[in-house]
């Protein structure tokens, strides 16, 4: 019995002492991979950093925290000017997925009551951080009706650019309005 109590707690004390040297291990970081150029030259050289988290060094700035992404309209990985602005825009037409996070707004079909044979949807893409004019992207899709159903018609760029440029003209004015100069 005696030699039992000498054995269960030998093991729990090697156990325990590969658990903490398991920890000391981590204690510099992840060791970063060398990637072929000269860490000399680039100040790069110090290969044990803390690496970052899921969403970059800092994290998500959901409430304000980040100076930074407060002075670029953004908290949470997109324009917030552009985001608002391209919801604004299209508010009169369905939603069919919404992901802020990535910066994607899909339309359903919306169809015109002046216009019951053609229906449009629409794509919005939110591609940047900053208010710039390359930061959206939207695709514009129109169908007729036609005695089989619905068919696909092409849509001129135009139509989509000006879209894009609603957005733009939007973001712009919600950003004015909020007092942010930069």
């Amino acid at each position: 019995m005696r030699n039992l109590k000498t054995l269960s707690l030998l093991a729990t004390t090697v156990l325990f002492a590969g658990f903490v040297g398991g920890c000391s291990v981590l204690e510099k970081g992840e060791a970063k991979y060398p990637t072929g150029y000269d860490r000399s030259v680039t100040g790069d050289d110090n290969i044990y950093e803390e690496p970052d988290g899921i969403f970059g060094g800092k994290g998500i700035g959901l409430f304000g925290k980040d100076d930074k992404a407060k002075n670029q309209g953004s908290a949470i990985g997109v324009n917030s000017y552009l985001w608002r602005a391209a919801l604004d825009t299209v508010s009169f037409m369905p939603l069919a997925s919404v992901d802020p996070f990535g910066g994607v707004i899909i339309t359903d079909w919306y169809i015109d009551q002046n216009a019951q044979n053609e229906r449009l949807k629409l794509n919005v893409f939110i591609l940047s951080e900053q208010l710039k004019a390359d930061g959206i992207r939207v695709r514009v899709f129109r169908q007729l009706r036609t005695a089989q159903g619905w068919s696909d018609t092409r849509v001129t760029d135009d139509t989509a650019r000006k879209m894009e440029d609603a957005v733009l003209t939007r973001a712009r004015q919600l950003r004015i309005a909020s007092g942010d100069d930069n």
